[in-house]
């Protein structure tokens, strides 16, 4: 993916001039993005890729060593993903039709108390 290694430098970017120290934290990413350069990039910027490994319809195992994974990690990455979908439902939300942000974020604390309402009438949990 062309796009991949400037969005990490931008990444590192932010995170030097905010203060924060990314080395050993764990980068979650899709199985789309399981590439050997995307793995050595994410080595090379001192973090940890926890990325599903996608098989690609392959017949036999992949070689050599086990990849880095931990699927409590990625179970997060998983909630967040599904939040995001969620979100998706909302045509306001998703097109932005607020053009002032305090009313994009009022319309999004909306939209989450009628998900949460919703979840708490069918008691069902997630």
């Amino acid at each position: 993916m062309v796009l991949f290694p400037e969005g990490l430098q931008a990444l590192k970017q932010v995170a030097k001039e905010v203060g924060v120290d990314l080395r050993g934290a764990y980068l979650n990413l899709d199985g789309g993005f399981d590439s050997a350069h995307n793995r050595k990039c994410i080595f090379n910027a001192g973090l940890l890729p926890n990325i599903k490994e996608n098989p690609r319809n392959r017949k036999a195992t992949k070689r050599g060593r086990k990849r880095l994974f931990n699927a409590a990690i990625h179970v997060l990455r998983m909630r967040v993903e599904r939040t995001f979908a969620w979100e998706d439902k909302f045509k306001r939300l998703l097109f932005r039709f607020e053009r002032i942000q305090q009313r994009h974020y009022g319309m999004k604390l909306l939209a989450y108390t009628f998900n949460w309402l919703q979840v708490l009438l069918s008691g069902v949990t997630s």
